[in-house]
């Protein structure tokens, strides 16, 4: 009898791990290899369309070998709302990655950040990635909202420049704004938040 017990365990074991392990849904990481399933708002049909309008960006744009040469972009996408940020060669340059991000499936919006300019050094980026994750940490201390998870709100930074992504609360919205306002080094804070009311 022990023995039978045994074996009916160990099959309801080894069935428990098949399932576990069958499942298609990969958490998503976009180019700063952040992973979104953490605290998300977003539909899970909306999660796998923004994860398919980064690949397609990612593919079709920036593999571009100009667009590689002489440009530094960066693509966050959030709700079918896709954030350009970084520096591009020239007009033409600007226009053409714009032009190609507005046609990929599923882009609802396109919030055109980047700038004409050199690409950015790596004492720069570096800085930007300073204040990147002040900032996250920074709202991890946000207590004042009941349930509130700093995961919700993505934090992108580029020479200075802090943008702000997520679906969130007006109220929520609100708190995170001031609580990034306090940060120094800041150049300027842009919020692209998809509020829920």
């Amino acid at each position: 009898m022990k023995k039978m017990t045994r074996n009916i365990t160990c099959i309801f074991c080894v069935f428990a791990v098949l399932l576990s392990s069958c499942s298609s849904r990969k958490p998503f990481r976009d180019n700063q290899q952040s992973v979104y399933n953490v605290a998300d708002r977003r539909s899970l049909e909306s999660a796998d369309y923004d994860k398919d309008i980064f690949e397609s960006i990612r593919e079709d744009i920036l593999n571009d070998s100009e667009i590689k040469r002489f440009s530094h972009v960066n693509v966050n996408v959030y709700n079918g709302a896709v954030l350009l940020t970084g520096e591009v060669m020239n007009e033409a340059f600007k226009s053409k990655i714009i032009e190609a991000v507005r046609i990929v499936k599923y882009v609802k919006i396109v919030h055109d950040n980047l700038v004409v300019d050199y690409p950015s050094d790596n004492l720069s980026r570096a800085n930007d990635r300073r204040i990147g994750q002040n900032i996250r940490q920074a709202l991890t201390q946000i207590r004042t909202i009941p349930d509130f998870d700093s995961s919700l709100v993505r934090v992108i930074t580029e020479q200075g420049t802090v943008y702000l992504m997520g679906r969130v609360h007006r109220d929520e919205g609100l708190v995170v704004i001031n609580v990034v306002r306090t940060e120094p080094d800041i150049r300027q804070l842009i919020t692209v938040f998809d509020y829920i009311d």
